[in-house]
């Protein structure tokens, strides 16, 4: 494969290298393999107990296995930098990997949701302590993977940290619910958590699929005012006018713009320094990846009306 080692390569700069990209795929292997085995004991729990909540809570964390498991691949994917074959480089593929994880998480909570429902009126009583005890498990398991994410930089890590807090909010709010109907024998709480579970998966993957396609469809980073990147840009000295300008991120983190300034009474010298300038100003509002183009007035650069 043959390397691109230009002057601008530092796409992939912002992934940490060497040691830290080590560091990072261990954490993301332990989590995984944390939540795989947590999945499998859930299942079997909630079948046991006969808790749609816990059932549900189940789900939600093979949902997660989902995402810490490509996370967990893309770490390692994402040391290769650019090749011949991914100019940019191998970013894109995490969000991809959770933009597909929401997909199915949409599916399975609009399933759960269809069959909790019903439940409502007619809730089956669970095994408490049953639930009680796994839900402790749950806190304890998915603490302990959380806690050795916590320190991670990376974007997959901080986004599989995040996946295991709310598993752990999830297992918390099924622990109350436990010992609520151990006490009360209010049975009705089980599905009413399950929808409530359902529900909560529902928003989130609903905003990670809708920030994933933006992404995808290459729109305008959020984070930016490209009218002030615009009035930025015009008010550097010499330039007259400028076009063609997009903006797009990689993967979420990444901001990536290209630009045509049309400029005026400029020497060689004295268009290195505007570019440089253009380059700073950029940089300063949050753009990682810059590509310029200077034109002189009256030039067509074959762009104008693309």
């Amino acid at each position: 494969m043959a390397h691109d080692h230009g002057h601008h390569d530092h796409v992939h700069e912002h992934h940490g290298h060497g040691h830290v990209h080590a560091a990072s795929t261990r954490a993301l292997a332990l989590a995984f393999f944390i939540n795989l085995a947590f999945t499998l004991v859930e299942v079997i729990g909630g079948w046991w107990s006969g808790s749609i909540a816990v059932l549900t809570d189940a789900f939600h964390d093979a949902g997660d296995c989902l995402v810490l498991g490509a996370a967990w691949y893309l770490q390692h994917v994402a040391t290769r930098g650019r090749d011949a074959e991914y100019s940019y480089g191998y970013g894109r593929y995490s969000m991809l990997g959770g933009w597909l994880t929401s997909v199915v998480l949409i599916a399975g909570a609009i399933g759960m949701l269809v069959v909790t429902v019903p439940r409502l009126w007619q809730p089956t009583t669970p095994n408490a302590v049953g639930m009680i005890g796994i839900a402790v498990f749950g806190l304890v398991m998915n603490g302990f993977a959380a806690w050795k994410l916590h320190g991670g930089g990376t974007l997959n890590e901080r986004g599989a940290y995040l996946h295991l807090l709310e598993d752990v909010l999830g297992w918390a709010a099924v622990l109350v619910g436990g010992v609520l109907i151990h006490f009360t024998n209010w049975t009705i709480i089980d599905p009413l958590l399950s929808i409530g579970i359902s529900c909560f998966i529902l928003f989130n993957a609903l905003q990670t699929l809708r920030k994933g396609t933006g992404i995808l469809m290459q729109r305008t980073p959020g984070s930016l005012d490209m009218q002030e990147v615009r009035t930025r840009l015009m008010a550097i000295p010499h330039v007259k006018d400028l076009h063609d300008q997009h903006t797009w991120t990689l993967d979420g983190s990444l901001i990536i713009h290209t630009v045509h300034l049309v400029v005026a009474d400029v020497d060689l010298p004295a268009a290195l320094r505007l570019k440089a300038t253009a380059r700073e100003v950029l940089t300063s509002l949050g753009i990682h990846h810059a590509t310029i183009e200077l034109e002189w007035a009256g030039e067509d650069c074959g762009l104008q009306h693309h």
